[in-house]
């Protein structure tokens, strides 16, 4: 049985204007509206402060990470970082499920033929 009494950890939202407004709408408080030019500083700081369990990052700002940036948020757990697309935007190339699966529970979730 889990601790109870050891905090889960908090949740930051990262993104565009419309992703921000969907998570504040349903009750995120901790939410970073920004723009391109500050997405890779604001994501930074996010993810190292160790006040965040799970960032929840719009794709948009993985097209600004360096590539370092990208390899930390993709192999860290603590914070876990998800990239998700913005409404109306298409379905960018990314981690699917199945790979958040493998990294975060270390195991496959695919059916074998």
């Amino acid at each position: 049985m889990p601790d109870s009494s050891v905090p889960a950890g908090r949740t930051a939202v990262v993104g565009e204007r419309e992703l921000a407004i969907g998570f504040r709408l349903i009750g995120f408080q901790d939410v970073v509206e920004v723009t391109p030019q500050t997405a890779q500083r604001e994501f930074q700081r996010l993810v190292t402060s160790e006040e965040y369990a799970l960032v929840i990052a719009s794709q948009m700002i993985r097209g600004h990470l360096t590539e370092n940036q990208r390899a930390h948020a993709d192999s860290t757990l603590k914070p876990l970082v998800v990239f998700v697309p913005t409404p109306g935007s298409p379905v960018a190339e990314g981690e699917g499920i199945e790979a958040l699966a493998k990294r975060v529970l270390g195991v496959s979730l695919s059916v074998p033929h």
